[in-house]
């Protein structure tokens, strides 16, 4: 079963402040006849429905989405308003009012029974990944290709519907060799999205597990796609994507080694007219996170940045962005960042075997985006050139950083000493506390 529904976009001059790059004229192409705006007005009332009664209602059953035209924002608005009362909350008017809910034709529609033998019931064998707010489940198809299947756990089903709507509102726009592609979803007994995934799995399956560590080539090739990645969804998309999860299980790896970002259900959108958003509560991963995320809830591009550093250690380390201890990769690779020391700081496994100008690309990448401070990270697109060597990029970002350091190196090992030492402690505690609830006194 195939879906295919098209952008909500807005009319001109009601333009959303989530889309200022998609503002288009209203040509007699974009406007749709009266009888096709009322079919297009049941199949979404369908849709709707269908959402609203979760998995009592099988949704294999309904009717493809064909030629649906563009809806209004207006519209949308009032389809919302009209069909799904039960679910018109704040969290699903910000999906739905961002104009970006969209099915690809290409998307496969599965039945629970489909994503069951996939995964061999959700068998705890199968589980390649978990979080607050969903289950990643290694598939096999019928047609003997493997898949990730990712179910959504958290929450109501108001919560869940507004998660799945907004993650496909994103991936719906997202086109690019370094992002997971999405083949598929299903909304029957549960929600579900299905990306195309490789006998490798992910990038920390293979760094951590108990199979044959990566080779340096491929840790050069992953660093590099990564960024090519990101620099996408921060550049080249039709609109400004903040991942805001970026860590190593959510790169996944093709047969060839080629890393896919995954998993955009903490993505944000980023006007440009805006520098940042402002989040009042903690979402992420503990040990990707950036100081100015813990002190003033901003997030940016250079979110994303700072935990593609951490990453980037990771790879050259092989040790994991939190240890067991829960100290942090970042807290033990500075000092050895800044005097140097390759030796100490490069994965044991590698024993040597590593092309020695790659690695000092990726270490000078990695030592300027973990930077205490975002003004001084750089952007995707020059950490981009860092790794391909570009000679004018690297003297420029070379001068900056070795100045930086110079200048300002003692104040910020003791602002990092005491932030390792005390608020790294307490935010610990108090992102826990918002994730699993206050403890018990007693």
């Amino acid at each position: 079963m195939l879906l295919d529904l098209s952008v909500l976009e807005t009319e001109n001059g009601d333009q959303s402040e989530y889309s200022p790059r998609s503002q288009e004229s209203d040509t007699p192409s974009s406007r749709a006849s009266t009888s096709d705006s009322e079919g297009g007005t049941r199949q979404w009332r369908g849709f709707f429905k269908l959402i609203k009664k979760g998995p009592q209602m099988p949704f294999h059953t309904f009717h493809p989405l064909k030629n649906v035209p563009k809806l209004t924002r207006r519209k949308s608005k009032r389809i919302r308003e009209e069909f799904i009362p039960s679910l018109n909350s704040p969290a699903l008017q910000s999906s739905f009012d961002s104009e970006f809910m969209c099915f690809k034709s290409s998307w496969k529609n599965f039945t629970l029974a489909e994503i069951q033998a996939a995964t061999n019931d959700f068998s705890q064998d199968n589980l390649i990944g978990e979080g607050g707010y969903a289950e990643v489940y290694l598939g096999k198809l019928e047609d003997g290709n493997f898949v990730a299947i990712k179910r959504l756990t958290r929450g109501c089903q108001e919560e869940m519907t507004a998660d799945f709507l907004s993650e496909l509102g994103i991936i719906v726009h997202v086109d690019h060799p370094n992002i997971a592609r999405l083949i598929g979803y299903g909304v029957e007994g549960g929600m579900f999205l299905v990306l195309q995934l490789s006998p490798h799995g992910s990038l920390s399956s293979l760094l951590y597990g108990p199979r044959e560590k990566l080779n340096w080539s491929l840790r050069y090739r992953i660093t590099l796609g990564t960024a090519e990645g990101l620099h996408y969804l921060h550049e080249g998309c039709q609109r400004r994507i903040i991942h805001k999860d970026i860590k190593a299980s959510n790169i996944l790896l093709s047969e060839d080694f080629e890393p896919q970002i995954s998993d955009f259900g903490l993505a944000k959108w980023l006007p440009d007219q805006w520098t940042h958003h402002t989040v009042s509560k903690v979402e992420g991963t503990f040990g990707y996170l950036p100081p100015e995320f813990f002190m003033h809830g901003i997030v940016d591009e250079k979110t994303d940045v700072y935990a593609y550093g951490v990453l980037l250690l990771e790879l050259i380390t092989g040790r994991q962005a939190l240890d067991s201890s829960q100290k942090s990769l970042v807290m033990w690779a500075k000092p050895l960042l800044t005097s140097n020391n390759i030796k100490e700081l490069v994965d044991p496994v590698l024993d040597d075997a590593y092309d020695a100008e790659q690695m000092k690309l990726v270490i000078l990448a990695a030592s300027m985006c973990i930077d205490q401070s975002s003004i001084q990270r750089p952007h995707m697109s020059q950490v981009v050139q860092i790794l391909r060597g570009e000679e004018e990029s690297l003297r420029i970002l070379k001068e900056r950083q070795k100045s930086k350091l110079h200048r300002t190196y003692s104040e910020e090992l003791y602002a990092a000493e005491d932030y390792n030492s005390t608020k790294f402690l307490s935010d610990r505690d108090r992102y826990m506390e918002t994730i699993l609830g206050p403890s018990n006194p007693n």
